[in-house]
């Protein structure tokens, strides 16, 4: 390594050692939670409910797209600011807040999701099989035994 990038790795070290831990590691979940949302396509799915059922069902999947797209686009480039600026406080105050509300992604009215299905959160496992959410993306894919 040269002495350009060992300073420059010098620098991003003491950033991180001198920002502390709960404001920087929030932002960094905040973040990636957020840069994740074209994966998870929830602002997507939720901007085509609110459109259907708040102007007409005719409009949803035109209008509602495009607002759904730019809703998940805006919160996509909002969680990589705050991955890349994580170490670096958001307001004047030096705290760490949300820099768009609601800080992380809004899931459908029609849906709320679970955790996912493993050893760690399904604590029923030992008779066999258990509820959870495989892949939640994936419709269909909801398997839950004990729900009311």
């Amino acid at each position: 390594m040269n002495s350009q990038s060992l300073s420059l790795a010098g620098v991003v070290a003491v950033a991180l050692f001198a920002a502390g831990c709960a404001g920087p590691e929030t932002k960094l979940g905040r973040g990636v939670t957020n840069s994740m949302e074209f994966l998870r396509l929830g602002e997507m799915n939720r901007n085509i409910e609110q459109t259907s059922l708040l102007d007409s069902p005719r409009v949803a999947y035109t209008t509602g797209a495009i607002r759904g797209f730019n809703a998940s686009f805006y919160r996509t480039m909002v969680g990589l600011y705050e991955v890349v600026t994580f170490p670096i406080p958001n307001h004047k105050h030096g705290d760490y807040g949300p820099v768009i509300t609601p800080e992380y992604p809004v899931f459908p009215d029609s849906y709320s999701p679970g955790a996912f299905t493993d050893t760690v959160t399904s604590t029923d496992s030992y008779i066999g099989f258990s509820q959870g959410e495989i892949a939640p993306m994936i419709p269909g894919s909801r398997f839950r035994v004990f729900d009311p």
